[in-house]
């Protein structure tokens, strides 16, 4: 009988296993469904949400906007899911000018490396020596064999920074100073030359290869081009924001699978190294501890933008070229323009948006927020009248959310999938209620009104 006993109880548990990892399945499905994708045709419009019906604050959107006219700023968006809910241009800048991404075209080029690792065409741990030839650097071959294409992605070459000018790509400025992957240094040289590591192994010029590889598939436009050392990209605001939704979407685009290596790109918005825990592979990483800046080797205790979510990443350029991702609450923002207090990485100037950002999301009024369980949930707008959004900033697959009366009566039952999920209650009697929630995180409970 015990063994009987035994059988059932493993048979119970394989069930209990089969269907959570269904519910994985279908809201893995849901998530990317949920996930608008603007029309490739960049002529056809890109679907709007307002603030209003999302539960933000309205009133604090004028004042968001007065600090970035402030800073000089020329393009912002914020996007939710995909959606547009912020556009706004400054002076004489449209939504057809176009401005260049400074530092945060970086992060497209890690895509692109993602790509081309992908295509079969180069390996991280090739050294880079194998794409620009022997005499790159002014260090022996035996040392300048050792930097690999990895060192170059997460800025551990080794080579010098301090030289007269670190942009400087001639072989004479590119000094040994420790062994690759012992130093962690944001160095620009040995960046902008994976441009010519990504043409040598892919055989044709970098425009070809972003137009091939992410452009065609996106509908993003702009283009490469030279100054001085560096080689920049420039393009629309829209554009960047395309770029934001695919990395988002873990390099799918509705359909459209433009990078498949899951593992590379896990990689590429995680630490890379244990030096500089916020660099992944050419993406600022927020919420890991601690941090470094550009010309220094000082190790910063804490977070670079405390005020957004621990798991935002960004794409950071000087001047306050910013593409910041947070992925546990659908939000994407660029800002483009000149701001001379925001300097080559400028991490003070992305967390003041972040912060006046959230007062219009309503994060400290209007919010039901919870912190003590493991999934963090938050309830806006708190009194709703005819949808309540849920947000849960550390879910993984599915949450599942019963509605009960004061009384304890099961009112309505949902299944978030993800991250965050939207619950009409239009058809509800006002007054207070209690919302349930469970998932593999942890569970718990939150009190909210119904107008």
């Amino acid at each position: 009988m015990a063994y009987y006993i035994s059988n059932v109880e493993i048979n119970l548990q394989m069930k209990k296993s089969i269907l959570v990892l269904f519910s994985i399945l279908v809201c893995s499905l849901a998530l990317s469904q949920n996930l608008y994708f603007p029309p490739i045709n960049n002529n056809l419009p890109w679907d709007t949400i307002s603030p209003q019906n999302l539960g933000w604050c309205s009133n604090k959107i004028d004042s968001l906007y007065e600090y970035l006219q402030q800073e000089n700023s020329k393009a912002f968006i914020v996007l939710k899911d995909g959606k547009i809910v912020l556009e706004k241009y400054f002076g004489q800048f449209t939504k057809d000018s176009v401005w260049y991404w400074a530092s945060a075209g970086k992060s497209l080029t890690s895509v692109l490396i993602g790509k081309a690792k992908e295509d079969g065409i180069l390996k991280l741990t090739d050294s880079t020596s194998k794409y620009l030839g022997p005499g790159w650097t002014a260090e022996t071959r035996a040392e300048e064999g050792k930097i690999s294409v990895w060192n170059q992605i997460t800025m551990t070459s080794g080579l010098d920074d301090n030289v007269p000018d670190n942009h400087c790509t001639l072989d004479t400025c590119l000094r040994f100073l420790d062994n690759p992957g012992s130093r962690w240094a944001y160095h620009n040289a040995p960046y902008t030359l994976l441009e010519k590591v990504i043409e040598s192994a892919a055989g044709m010029n970098i425009n070809q290869y972003t137009q091939q590889k992410i452009k065609n598939q996106t509908g993003m436009t702009g283009a490469w081009f030279q100054t001085g050392y560096d080689n920049l990209f420039v393009s629309k605001a829209r554009s960047m924001a395309r770029f934001g939704i695919l990395v988002q979407n873990k390099g799918k685009w509705a359909n459209t699978t433009v990078l498949a290596d899951t593992a590379y790109i896990r990689q590429m918005i995680n630490s890379s190294q244990q030096l500089n825990k916020a660099y992944g592979y050419l993406w600022w990483l927020n919420g890991k501890g601690s941090y470094m800046v550009p010309t220094l080797q000082t190790v910063f205790p804490g977070s670079y933008a405390p005020d957004a979510s621990s798991d935002m990443y960004a794409a950071i350029g000087k001047n306050g070229q910013i593409l910041s991702i947070s992925p546990s609450t659908g939000i994407i923002f660029v800002r483009m323009g000149n701001s001379t207090n925001a300097g080559e990485v400028p991490f003070q100037f992305c967390n003041q948006i972040w912060k006046r950002l959230n007062a219009v999301i309503c994060q400290t009024t209007g919010t039901s927020r919870f912190q003590q369980d493991k999934l963090e949930i938050q309830l806006f707008p708190n009194p709703a009248k005819d949808q309540l959004n849920v947000v849960f900033a550390k879910a993984k697959a599915s949450v599942e959310i019963n509605i009960k009366d004061v009384l304890g009566r099961k009112i309505r039952h949902e299944i978030i999938c993800g991250t965050s999920g939207l619950i009409d209650i239009k058809g509800m009697k006002p007054g207070f209620y209690i919302l349930e929630y469970s998932s593999e995180k942890g569970s718990g409970s939150i009190k909210f009104q119904k107008e």
